[in-house]
């Protein structure tokens, strides 16, 4: 016998994972009831991922699960908010119990990581296509944003930037990826939630790097309106991409490839070693890339030349493609 929508919300989410005391009423009624506690604010982001166009149809669905929620938790990273809810909208061609299985473990196990409840969504019949809203909270006032960063401020990422892009491309071109941390990097991203709310009080603005570090850097700019001087040799790259752009010149692939799901990040110079001792202590393997600048636009040189793009990172209505 077929599943009906119940018995996919029963069997598969309704009992599953973490339980909050701020949750009043979750799964089981039209809505989930919150609570926030007294002096914090409740931050709020969603995504949509469709196949074939956010990611292959065919992919690992335990990877998908998890790369589903990861996407919306990276939000909530950069801008330094606890990871508390999510809800989730399944729209799937088929019932396919052992996909969803894989795909809720895969669901779950980051929720788990992270303190994250499921607290309601939705299933419907129709073309491949995930949404999930995720939500978290922040002390009153201390949020980061976009909108900070000041001329002198040091620019930073938290990790190594590409090989999500580098993944797509050799998948793209019919190639298998040249190892498994460049699969990784594009199917199962890790959201930098712990550094995102340590970076409350010491970085002036942030942003998660979804489209581009070029890209999103941008929006930083444009929010603050200020603009940047990045040195290309200062980006933190892996072994992989490393030998990929110097043995293709493809110097735009770690500025512009996107789904890298790092933090870009503006501090005060004064607050260098204080940020670099965070980084060590998280493990990350970001460093400082360039400096905020008062001059519009953002300026990205490779050895002591300017390096010109044609674009700045992904668009989704610009073309229609995996990313």
């Amino acid at each position: 016998m077929a599943l009906s929508e119940f018995d996919l919300i029963r069997r598969y989410f309704a009992e599953a994972g973490i339980r909050h005391p701020e949750t009043r009423l979750s799964i089981g009624d039209d809505c989930a009831l919150l609570s926030c506690p007294p002096g914090m604010e409740l931050a709020v982001t969603v995504d949509t991922l469709l196949a074939d166009i956010h990611f292959f149809a065919d992919v690992d669905p335990e990877s998908l699960g998890h790369k589903a929620l990861a996407v919306n938790l990276s939000d909530l990273a950069a801008m330094g908010a606890l990871s508390k809810w999510c809800t989730l909208a399944l729209t799937l061609p088929e019932v396919d119990e052992a996909w969803l299985s894989a795909f809720t473990q895969g669901f779950l196990a980051l929720a788990e990581r992270h303190g994250v409840q499921l607290i309601g969504g939705d299933t419907t019949r129709g073309p491949l296509a995930i949404t999930i809203q995720a939500m978290g909270l922040i002390p009153r006032g201390q949020a980061l944003r976009r909108s900070g960063a000041k001329t002198g401020d040091l620019i930073y990422v938290s990790g190594p930037l590409g090989a999500a892009g580098l993944a797509l491309k050799q998948r793209l071109s019919g190639q298998s990826p040249g190892a498994p941390s460049i699969a990784a990097a594009l199917e199962r991203p890790e959201p930098r939630l712990p550094l995102g709310e340590r970076l409350r009080g010491l970085a002036t603005a942030c942003i998660d790097i979804s489209d581009g570090l070029a890209a999103d850097l941008g929006h930083i700019l444009e929010a603050s309106q200020v603009g940047a001087r990045v040195d290309f040799e200062r980006l933190p790259l892996s072994d992989f991409v490393r030998r990929h752009v110097e043995e293709t010149g493809d110097y735009a692939l770690p500025l512009t490839a996107g789904d890298d799901y790092e933090l870009c990040f503006t501090v005060p110079p004064a607050q260098r070693m204080e940020t670099d001792a965070l980084l060590r202590q998280l493990d990350l393997k970001g460093s400082a890339i360039g400096e905020i600048v008062e001059a519009p636009g953002l300026r990205i040189l490779r050895e002591g030349v300017p390096l010109f793009l044609e674009t700045s990172g992904h668009d989704h209505f610009a073309q229609v493609q995996v990313h």
